[in-house]
């Protein structure tokens, strides 16, 4: 065994020994897994609803997606100020309507990299949501090595979001990216820099991330031991995987939850999506050192090609480029 070869089963080894931590910190409900999410106090589903994907199908099947997790136990909520438009928001606060509020770990992103833009997003989302708080606010789109530059700046949208801690808008405050990992941390960077701690971090956590600029192996060991909540999502590269036959939706899920996530946030556009997300988490078991090894060899020639997490290597995913406005 080579030297690099045995760093990797050192590494893997090491997210094994973190991921059965965070199991013995949480618990399973009814066959959902309830982890803790960072050094907060909050317990979350382990499995979170993608807020992206609920403004696909029509606003009645969206409404009856998000209702039907919050019956079944999923808890945590994501969303985004600019997802479909704000179509998004606006259908999880129909949802969360007669009682559903109370259910839900709500959160949301915004766009803006100035005081004013961001404040004003933030208030759009409360509006549209329907809610008086947001329980975790999100700095969207941490993609490129300015954005935590800005973020902090005089002027900046860590003013507003701090205000907006301050009136009781917003109880959390996190920061999300799908690029580089090395953007990520130079974000950790300037927050403690800035003498700052973020609660939560949110990137893409996946068989082939892995082997491919790799989140897992450079930013998660970080976040855990600054005791920030690792937020995973596409954990199925936006569905791109399913090109690949070697590989299905529940060992994507379960590598995932695998890994020390507090949660892993989950695309379903369908009940059919969101019952195989409650399926991974009735199956789920935490997985060998060899069996990890073994799931992500067989997407290790896919990943290093760059070619599926195109949110990665390409523009395609970036709603802040395509928009720039948005930015302030």
């Amino acid at each position: 065994m080579n030297l690099w070869d045995l760093q990797r089963r050192e590494f893997i080894a090491s997210l094994a020994g973190l991921s059965v931590a965070a199991a013995l910190q949480g618990e399973t409900r009814d066959g959902v897994i309830y982890r803790n999410l960072g050094s907060t106090g909050e317990r979350v589903s382990a499995i979170g609803l993608g807020g992206y994907h609920i403004g696909v199908p029509s606003e009645d099947d969206g409404i009856r997606i998000i209702r039907t997790a919050l019956d079944r136990g999923i808890t945590f909520m994501d969303n985004s100020w600019d997802y479909h438009d704000g179509e998004s928001e606006v259908r999880m606060g129909k949802a969360l309507r007669d009682g559903y509020r109370k259910k839900a770990f709500l959160m949301t992103k915004y766009n803006g990299r100035t005081r004013a833009s961001a404040a004003q997003q933030i208030d759009e989302s409360l509006r549209r949501l329907q809610t008086d708080h947001i329980d975790l606010i999100q700095f969207h789109e941490n993609i490129r090595m300015t954005d935590a530059d800005k973020y902090f700046a005089p002027g900046g949208a860590h003013e507003a979001v701090m205000a907006a801690k301050k009136a009781g808008k917003v109880r959390y405050v996190g920061f999300t990216g799908h690029k580089d990992p090395s953007i990520h941390l130079h974000m950790l960077d300037m927050a403690a820099k800035n003498g700052f701690h973020f609660d939560s971090c949110q990137m893409p956590l996946n068989v082939l991330d892995y082997n491919f600029r790799s989140f897992a192996h450079q930013v998660v060991p970080r976040l855990v031991a600054e005791k920030t909540a690792v937020l995973g999502m596409k954990p199925l590269a936006s569905g791109l995987i399913f090109g690949l036959n070697q590989i299905n939706a529940i060992d994507c899920l379960h590598y995932a939850l695998n890994l020390p996530t507090s949660v892993v946030i989950n695309g379903c556009d369908s009940l059919a999506r969101l019952g195989q997300a409650f399926q991974a988490m009735q199956s789920f078991k935490p997985m060998t050192v060899t069996q990890v090894e073994a799931l992500t060899a067989k997407t290790k020639e896919a990943a290093l090609s760059g070619r599926i997490e195109r949110f990665k290597t390409t523009e395609d995913f970036d709603g802040t480029t395509h928009n720039p406005s948005s930015m302030g």
